[in-house]
């Protein structure tokens, strides 16, 4: 160690700085090291089962007890992918959740962007509609209200049904107004000393600075659109060509419980509920990583106030 780092370390130590690992920092650094090995164990052994259940014999799969590390059978088998993608049905769910997916955040987004920017202006109604967005992140007025309402918008048995009700909520208006008060007051007043409207200094001044939040709320939303079935088995329940994946697989996964009690059944059948749950899910774990930086500084963005 040269003359400069041995400066540096007594300089420090004069200064309070403890270099040193105490053996009770030792100890929570083991607690939390074994948390997080426990925690990621929990994420990732079910996943992984999942998967080579899909490549597993269907027959088997009957006898496995417990998580698999390798696929129960002498090779992979992908029948139940085969199953899986000769059925239109699951494409035709594809196209509908890509659709569901593009649109609703589309529109949430609008509405995120319009709303937080006007609860984070001073005016006389922020505080009385701040107080109106928080209620409703604790009550709701329930399901049959809600189709009430759908209902009498004639959107029942619609895409509308599945894109607008439930593109946005009250959590995401809430970061949103956040994150447009974390922009810095002085560059919101050069650009309306410009000449900037509300639109112009909301979409060309404080929406660039908010990015790291607003790809957050983007993949929340992309997420809920994504894994939603619950409103299209109550609104589009006859209508089967604008059913969502989700719904598909639940419906699938019904239909292979009745299937496996015949005499002799196809215990292929058995993987279908698998594969469609890895075709499901991969798209979203693949395109995580590529937002995951993002993600952490819009979270850490939206829990630090000025």
């Amino acid at each position: 160690m040269d003359g400069r780092a041995l400066r540096v370390k007594a300089a420090r130590r004069r200064e309070g700085m403890v270099e040193t690992r105490t053996p009770l920092g030792m100890l929570a650094d083991i607690i939390i090291h074994a948390a997080l090995v426990v925690v990621t164990l929990c994420c990732v052994v079910p996943v992984w089962h999942v998967m080579m259940a899909s490549l597993s014999d269907g027959r088997r799969m009957l006898e496995v007890e417990g998580a698999l590390m390798l696929p129960a059978g002498i090779k992979p088998n992908f029948a139940g992918y085969r199953l899986v993608f000769s059925n239109m049905a699951i494409l035709k769910g594809y196209a509908n959740t890509l659709l569901y997916v593009a649109a609703g955040p589309m529109f949430g987004m609008a509405l995120n962007i319009t709303a937080g920017y006007a609860l984070s202006r001073e005016s006389r109604l922020r505080v009385p509609l701040t107080l109106v967005t928080l209620f409703t992140t604790m009550f709701s007025g329930g399901l049959v209200p809600s189709y009430m309402v759908i209902h009498s918008l004639g959107w029942v048995g619609t895409r509308w049904a599945l894109m607008i009700p439930g593109c946005t909520n009250a959590f995401f208006i809430l970061l949103m107004m956040n994150a447009f008060k974390g922009v810095p007051q002085s560059s919101v007043e050069a650009a309306r000393i410009d000449g900037a409207g509300h639109a112009r200094a909301m979409l060309k001044v404080m929406l660039p600075q908010c990015v790291n939040l607003t790809t957050v709320v983007i993949l929340n939303s992309v997420v809920l659109q994504w894994n939603s079935w619950f409103p299209a088995s109550i609104y589009v329940t006859s209508s089967r060509d604008k059913w969502p994946l989700q719904l598909w697989i639940r419906q699938m996964v019904a239909d292979n419980e009745t299937a496996l009690q015949m005499s002799s059944p196809d215990y292929n059948r058995l993987l279908i509920q698998y594969a469609v749950i890895v075709a499901a899910t991969l798209p979203i774990l693949a395109a995580f990583p590529f937002f995951q930086k993002r993600f952490e500084k819009g979270l850490l963005l939206g829990g630090v106030k000025e």
